[in-house]
């Protein structure tokens, strides 16, 4: 699918599911992009990725030519979200969001004048959403992470500035911002569902897209079905350390009996 489509789908609130790239690691990210994903998140704020390493992973999805690559930045900085979109980004993922000021930073770093304060220089962009400013914007999508105590607070706010095509769901930072002790603590399992169902009805009701990220196929079954219109799988590294494992496990298995 073109960026142009895929942001249509993604504002449209059609359901998507993508898979997370944390290793500079081309040739497997190509593999990957490959599969049938609808996007690849290319991680630049927690993978193991530099400026160089996005800008391969961008070459390896576009040469598998099936998904579209977003990625989440480091933070929201106009000179960073650039990169990335001049890198061939279809749209980025922000984190640390906390209000609608910081969603409308982002929204104007990543759109042209007079729309937003983007410096035009296309470089790989340009390949894949046409040269003209106008036609770049349609075709770029923003989405902020709800992801902190004030984000959540300001969640209705974040979704109901201009321009923004979706929030999403980092469930450990999420976890710990409803007061878990770790990522997971069962403890704050009610609060952190009220959260989540609070982050769905707040883009529900602004008519964009809802993401979360989850750590296995499975997982993303209840979130499409509870309203989340996009759901990003795991990652490379922990998918390739679960593989490794599960195949020495299997090898072992009878020498240890």
């Amino acid at each position: 699918m073109s960026a142009a489509e895929f942001a249509r789908k993604l504002r449209a609130r059609d359901k998507l599911v993508g898979y997370w790239i944390a290793l500079d690691a081309p040739a497997a990210t190509e593999r990957i992009a490959r599969v049938g994903y609808d996007y690849l998140v290319v991680d630049v704020q927690h993978g193991l990725i530099g400026y160089s390493g996005m800008l391969n992973a961008m070459l390896a999805i576009d040469a598998a030519g099936a998904a579209e690559g977003l990625v989440r930045v480091g933070v929201n900085e106009p000179s960073e979200i650039g990169h990335a979109l001049d890198a061939g980004a279809a749209g980025i993922i922000v984190p640390l969001v906390n209000t609608g000021e910081d969603a409308a930073a982002a929204v104007e770093a990543t759109r042209y004048p007079p729309r937003g304060r983007r410096s035009y220089g296309p470089m790989r962009s340009s390949l894949r959403v046409g040269p003209r400013p106008a036609e770049a914007d349609e075709s770029t999508v923003v989405i902020a992470m709800i992801e902190t105590p004030e984000g959540l607070a300001n969640v209705r706010e974040i979704c109901a500035t201009d321009g923004l095509d979706g929030v999403y769901v980092g469930p450990a930072d999420l976890c710990l911002a409803v007061g878990g002790a770790y990522p997971g603590d069962p403890e704050v399992a009610e609060e952190f569902e009220a959260a989540v169902a609070t982050i769905q009805q707040a883009a529900a009701e602004a008519g964009i897209a809802a993401g979360f990220h989850v750590s296995d196929g499975e997982g993303a079954v209840p979130r499409l079905a509870q309203g989340y219109t996009f759901a990003s799988v795991s990652c490379d590294l922990l998918h390739l350390e679960a593989a490794a494992a599960g195949h020495l496990t299997a090898a072992t298995s009878e020498l240890s009996r």
